[in-house]
């Protein structure tokens, strides 16, 4: 199986960390000037401050709590996510998956990872659908923090809020990015995984009664064929997660642009038409990337930020 389980582990990790640090970035907030450092090799270069930088500065302007700014709806978006998931399990069984081998030519291969895959991407898409409603109100708690506002706190005050000033669609800015990166990072997941395992990764011992020529532990290949597998995926998972990244970043940026809060303003933001305007003005800024790093965070050339 190619499965990757509820929100497939927060996308191996990659942009769904430690809530307000770089949801700050993210929207172009800088409250820390950048330093000059120097690269590998050795030349002189501007780094912003790094995520446990902001970690201290954020404990000393809100104390601990404001760490943890937006984490109730972040936590009640990935249980209804989880329980979404599980819900269509029973309601939509999947079928008896069979396990790809080498031995299959590429026709049926092809055949059983796209229709597991299909069934996955079904259930993603869903799950994400009925939870982003969750996720806008999550990030605009968490960049209430740039302009010092209090406009959302509660879950269901922040919901009636949302629904009076921006009617129905309120709950699902920044959706379609969102959606996108997740099709395009199971697929590509998949997709990978299953070439490399299958046609680079020998599990023929598997096929063999007796063994192979003089091993005595034929197992212990097949174990370590397994092994192999396991890992594959979970690098393929970090690959295809820092190429899909621009999309989690877009689809977040719209879910606070223009909503009356600060984040979403200028200086801090342009007001994007759409998710595609943000795509592109990032595009031509260099900050596609912007808050991937939690370290070694470099200042592009076309980045400008508001400097407190």
């Amino acid at each position: 199986s190619h499965g990757w389980g509820p929100e497939w582990s927060g996308r191996i990790g990659i942009g769904q960390r430690g809530q307000l640090g770089t949801q700050g970035w993210r929207v172009g907030h800088e409250p820390m000037p950048p330093t000059i450092g120097t690269n590998v090799l050795g030349r002189k270069v501007l780094y912003l401050p790094s995520f446990f930088t902001y970690a201290k500065y954020i404990v000393q302007v809100d104390g601990k709590i404001g760490l943890f700014r937006g984490l109730s709806p972040r936590l009640m978006s990935n249980a209804l996510s989880t329980v979404t998931r599980g819900s269509m399990k029973k309601v939509f069984p999947p079928d008896e998956m069979e396990q790809v081998s080498n031995k299959d030519d590429m026709k049926t291969s092809l055949r059983k990872v796209v229709k597991e895959t299909s069934y996955e991407m079904m259930m993603q898409c869903v799950s994400r659908m009925l939870a982003h409603p969750l996720h806008v109100i999550s990030m605009r708690c968490m960049v209430q923090f740039v302009g010092r506002e209090a406009k959302y706190s509660g879950v269901l005050s922040s919901i009636g809020k949302i629904f009076k000033e921006e009617g129905l669609l309120g709950f699902f800015v920044g959706l379609i990015p969102h959606l996108l990166g997740d099709v395009v990072f199971l697929w590509g997941c998949n997709l990978l995984a299953h070439f490399i395992n299958a046609y680079l990764v020998d599990d023929s011992v598997s096929d063999t009664p007796g063994g192979l020529g003089n091993d005595q532990n034929p197992g212990s290949q097949f174990s370590q064929a397994l092994a192999i597998r396991s890992y594959t995926k979970f690098v393929m998972g970090i690959a295809v997660s820092m190429l899909t990244y621009p999309f989690l970043l877009v689809g977040d940026l719209m879910a606070v642009n223009n909503c009356g809060l600060q984040a979403g303003l200028p200086p801090y933001s342009p007001v994007f038409k759409s998710w595609i305007h943000c795509w592109k003005y990032l595009s031509v800024q260099g900050q596609l990337f912007r808050g991937s790093s939690l370290l070694f965070r470099r200042v592009s050339s076309g980045s400008c930020f508001a400097l407190e």
